[in-house]
């Protein structure tokens, strides 16, 4: 699940001050191997721990940056080894012996050891634990070190995705303490200085085991607002915005002064039924909100021509991705007849808890104005990102909201009846079971595809677009990754000539 994001050309155009951005300079400075990258985001972290609801933003500035796994997920969405050297697999696949680097220290100058990977899975796994990624490691049923740079996982059933699943844990000194304020990671930069609602800064780190990063700093500078960002871009106080909010932010970079990049992006924007309560708890109710909803007119008011219409949560880049736009049509007759059907021919009045930053309230004035047409009242109520991650994601206390989930291969949370959204269906939960115990790709992607065909013919959410992923950057700077994946940006290849 994805952290609060921004967007909507309805809203942006309509905030001119710069508000929230840093004042921790200008990026005027030279090409070179000290220099610093300016980044804008509008994305700040909540705190630094990724189990302890740190959010995207957290993500964004120290995976891969502060932060290492035993395996890492390259922009392109291949797995390779990172602090893991070998792993191998016991023939009925419920073992795996990994081996680790042994030239790695953390920050603090302590040396890793399998004892930090323990306790760096544990900490994900624990009860108390805000990892979206907990129940893919459900499956551990013991962890031993027998040395001090191997570490064995036990199995209670095979899974096909483990390794895969590895690379979203970050290894932590087990030994560090207050990481929601601090850090003591692998990687090729330390934390500098966070001044909460500004600017967070992380430098080179020299000791680094790998390659040394390419420049002497990054600075994430954060904005509340996308138009902010955009004119930070525009007066040379940042070097790039990671993720573009608006297409009607883009003709003013499109010259010889900016490069625009469009990347691959795994960003949903959902509205997302809570399944336990009347009416959502009808598949008939879902559908007809699903039906009545023009999704290729909300994507064209707040994206233009970008981005794609989805019909279930599995973007193109999954190897399990169909075409499923049409199980759920734009069809405002369907969607009247679809409500009688379900005992609703008066309609129905629900409340949406809306995220208070873009794209969220212009999506949920479009949803309130398209589900009137079906006598279908939708009260909004706009919250933060924290209001929502406490009411929302752990009470389960309400009726519809909308959010963005970023993840790749997040399809196989809907098997997951305790998952927020409380869709609950045996078939989709034995086939999840099933395709993570499967025995090759090709049968997990079948097994994948059936739980795909039957949340779109369920309904289990709505899947109102995958947004475009474009960044856009000053024509000097290069190195950095244009694909959206999972919310990192990898930001030790930036350099500007």
């Amino acid at each position: 699940m994805r952290k609060p994001l921004a967007l909507a050309a309805a809203i942006v155009a309509s905030a001119l001050v710069l508000a929230g951005c840093s004042s921790s300079g200008t990026s005027t400075s030279e090409g070179g191997a000290d220099d610093s990258i300016y980044v804008g985001s509008l994305y700040e972290p909540q705190n630094l721990s990724n189990t302890q609801g740190g959010g995207q933003g957290v993500t964004e500035a120290f995976n891969g940056n502060v932060y290492e796994g035993l395996y890492r997920l390259t922009d392109d969405g291949e797995v390779e080894p990172l602090l893991a050297t070998d792993a191998e697999t016991s023939d009925d696949g419920l073992t795996y012996t990994i081996t680790l680097r042994d030239d790695v220290t953390f920050h603090s100058g302590k040396a890793l050891t399998s004892a930090d990977v323990k306790t760096s899975v544990e900490a994900v796994t624990a009860e108390d634990s805000q990892s979206a990624r907990a129940s893919a490691f459900t499956v551990i049923s013991g962890i031993e070190t027998p040395d001090e740079k191997t570490v064995v996982f036990t199995l209670s059933q095979p899974s096909i995705s483990f390794l895969y699943n590895l690379a979203y844990i970050w290894i932590v000194n087990g030994e560090a303490e207050d990481l929601t304020t601090s850090e003591d990671g692998t990687g090729p930069y330390v934390l500098e200085d966070w001044k909460q609602g500004s600017a967070l800064t992380l430098t080179r780190w020299d000791d680094y085991w790998g390659e040394a990063a390419k420049n002497g700093e990054v600075v994430f500078n954060y904005y509340t607002d996308a138009t902010a960002q955009n004119n930070a871009l525009l007066s040379g106080e940042i070097d790039l915005i990671t993720s573009i909010q608006s297409p009607d932010a883009l003709d003013q970079f499109d010259n010889d002064q900016y490069t625009i990049s469009e990347g691959t992006s795994t960003t949903k924007e959902l509205l997302a039924f809570n399944d336990r309560v009347a009416p959502f708890d009808d598949p008939l109710v879902r559908k007809a909100i699903y039906s009545a909803i023009d999704t290729e007119k909300l994507l064209t008011s707040i994206w233009a021509d970008y981005g794609t219409l989805i019909g279930s949560m599995v973007p193109p880049t999954d190897p399990w991705y169909e075409d499923l736009t049409d199980v759920n049509p734009y069809d405002v007759d369907l969607a009247k007849q679809q409500l009688t059907e379900a005992g609703y021919p008066d309609g129905i009045e629900f409340t949406l808890d809306t995220p208070s930053y873009d794209p969220h309230p212009a999506v949920a004035e479009f949803l309130q104005s398209q589900l009137a047409e079906i006598g279908v009242t939708v009260d909004i109520n706009t919250i933060s990102a924290d209001e929502w991650y406490t009411k929302v994601f752990q009470d389960r206390d309400f009726e519809a909201t909308l959010q963005e989930h970023v993840n790749d291969r997040d399809v196989v949370w809907y098997g997951n009846p305790d998952f927020y959204w409380g869709y609950d269906n045996a078939d989709v939960q034995q086939w999840v079971a099933e395709a993570e115990q499967a025995a090759t790709p090709e049968e997990q992607t079948e097994l994948l595809k059936k739980v795909n065909e039957q949340i779109a013919e369920d309904a289990a959410s709505v899947w109102l677009y995958l947004y475009p992923q474009i960044v856009v950057a000053r024509a000097d700077v290069s190195g950095y990754p244009v694909n959206g994946l999972n919310s990192q940006f990898f930001a030790y290849d930036i350099v500007k000539s």
